[in-house]
């Protein structure tokens, strides 16, 4: 691609498995994207400076938002499953950035909502958005994110959520002996102990146990990967228990905040999943509550298909601020 000669700001989407690095030119395109295995980098510090070594990246911008997979409060950021800490004042004087700001990772994600088009997103059963009402996000990859829109008098207002941390409750007698069987191991069960990659594969490790098998030494790739799933049982009914227990706990964001504006997933594991996933119990698990079932029918849920959404969103806080 070819080079920009002022760019306005630096964006990242800094996860724990992957990071993001981008531009944004005048107008607000997202330029000259880069994506890093984080686990190859010392620091944030590190990784950035690998991203502007390039000669095409010479001219730094003043101007940086860098949305991590960590909670967000004051000048010290540590990261929830990755072994980094920074400083975001000292991010700013290493690189001479003029402003930095540093928002959750999900944030980003809820940003980019009102800017996707239609085929940026596919939506899974029936429902449609009411307009001014809140908006979820919630996305299993790494860790499990959430976030939020909330609709105020001067437009949509994102909600910084560590909500991937509330604790996992079971819907029937085999989520109930899997939790079991986890608790023994996690001082704290929480939703994204199962609602990610690493999720995944404590899942399918308690689903062995459970039935005696010999557990396969499986990735969370391997584990949501139909062909293997044909030659393990427990890794086709680990994708299956993922898919109704994501149901589960997106009703449940959606009855908190209420979301008649509709529920996104984001994350890097659903949208790989596709047809498993628009097949799966995810739907009539999310809209299983009871008397209100009603209520949600007619929330709609939709997976983004959009590659990077956080930078999208990123880009257009920059372009706001």
């Amino acid at each position: 691609m070819v080079a920009i000669s002022s760019p306005i700001g630096l964006i990242g989407d800094i996860g724990a498995t992957n990071s993001r690095l981008a531009l944004v030119a005048p107008g607000g395109s997202i330029e000259q994207i880069r994506v890093f295995a984080s686990d190859e980098f010392a620091s944030l510090g590190d990784m950035i400076q690998t991203y502007f070594e390039s000669p095409a990246r010479a001219r730094r911008p003043r101007h940086a938002i860098l949305a991590v997979a960590a909670p967000v409060d004051g000048d010290q950021v540590a990261f929830t499953n990755l072994p980094w800490t920074f400083s975001v004042a000292e991010l700013r004087r290493r690189f001479g950035f003029s402003s930095i700001r540093v928002v959750n990772d999900f944030v980003a994600n809820a940003l980019a909502i009102p800017h996707l088009a239609e085929g940026d997103r596919a939506q899974i059963g029936r429902g449609a958005p009411v307009q001014a009402q809140p908006v979820g996000v919630i996305g299993p990859g790494s860790g499990l994110g959430v976030s939020a829109l909330i609709p105020t008098a001067d437009g949509y207002v994102p909600l910084q959520s560590e909500g991937g941390h509330v604790t996992m409750a079971a819907t029937d007698g085999r989520e109930a002996a899997v939790l079991e069987l986890m608790r023994k191991r996690f001082d704290h069960v929480s939703a994204e102990r199962v609602l990610s990659g690493p999720g995944l594969i404590n899942l399918y490790a308690a689903l062995c146990e459970l039935d005696g098998q010999r557990q396969e030494q499986l990735t969370a790739a391997q584990i949501t990967d139909s062909r293997v799933g044909e030659a393990h049982p427990h890794a086709r009914e680990a994708t299956e228990m993922f898919c109704a227990m994501l149901g589960g706990v997106a009703g449940d964001l959606a009855l908190t905040l209420g979301a008649r504006g509709g529920i996104y997933i984001a994350g890097g594991i659903v949208p790989r999943l596709r047809a498993t996933f628009a097949q799966s119990a995810f739907r009539d698990r999310f809209e299983a509550k009871g008397r209100f079932r009603g209520y949600m029918e007619a929330i709609p849920t939709y997976v983004i298909t959009r590659p990077m959404p956080a930078l999208l969103g990123l880009a257009r806080m920059l372009d706001a601020s």
